[in-house]
């Protein structure tokens, strides 16, 4: 959904598959903007996927060089843990589209367009604290730590707006087995995208737009 948002910007697009490549051989300054998705494992799970360990480093580095950093969900969670910010398990599973409600700080954020798109997509079991010197921007019901920031370059988001309620289906065929354990009924999940504004497609292109244009000055990060 960010694809066509970045294009028009001129960026070209490489993905990365994180447990499938080298990530110790790329050079953290190199690229304008490192986009670290979600995953199904922990943030701290380092033991049994080590490749988090080459992940959180680079997420280090990058915040360490001021390069623009934009982290959901997993990749959040490990902004958060690379400024020193606790990650831990919240004992339930918070799956599915509920409202976001900005803070003060947030209302005047680059989510702001967020506010009034209704429900967004929330798929996590773990959270992050805020951490020391970031700027706290939104919350849920069920989770009161869904997004922040650190200056202009590094933007932490636990919710999904990445993700195309049009293209859900993709979601609940690849984690049957997870929401079959949480007891939730992908039939549920499928009527709420079917249901979510015809905005927030749009509006959350917005958000991520605004995001890119923040300027970066020196020593922000």
């Amino acid at each position: 959904m960010y694809a066509a948002v970045l294009e028009q910007r001129g960026y070209r697009i490489r993905v990365i598959e994180a447990p499938l490549q080298a990530l110790a051989e790329l050079d953290p300054a190199e690229p304008d903007l490192l986009i670290m998705l979600g995953g199904p494992v922990g943030a701290f799970d380092d033991a049994s996927y080590p490749y988090l360990i080459h992940a959180l480093r680079l997420v280090q580095q990058r915040i360490a060089n001021g390069r623009k950093l934009l982290g959901v969900c997993l990749g959040a969670q490990l902004i958060a843990r690379a400024l020193g910010a606790e990650v831990k398990p919240m004992g339930i599973k918070e799956i599915g589209y509920a409202p976001l409600t900005l803070t003060a700080a947030g209302q005047q954020s680059v989510l702001a367009p967020l506010q009034g798109a209704g429900p967004v997509l929330h798929w996590h079991g773990d959270q992050f604290q805020i951490p020391v010197g970031a700027t706290h921007l939104a919350s849920s019901q069920d989770c009161p730590y869904q997004a922040f920031s650190v200056g202009n370059a590094v933007l932490a988001l636990q919710f999904h707006p990445e993700a195309d309620p049009r293209q859900l289906e993709a979601w609940l065929v690849g984690h049957a087995a997870e929401l079959q354990a949480a007891g939730i009924d992908p039939c549920t999940l499928r009527a709420q995208a079917a249901a979510v504004s015809d905005d927030l497609v749009r509006l959350s292109q917005q958000m991520f737009a605004d995001w890119l244009d923040l300027p970066v000055g020196e020593g922000e990060a």
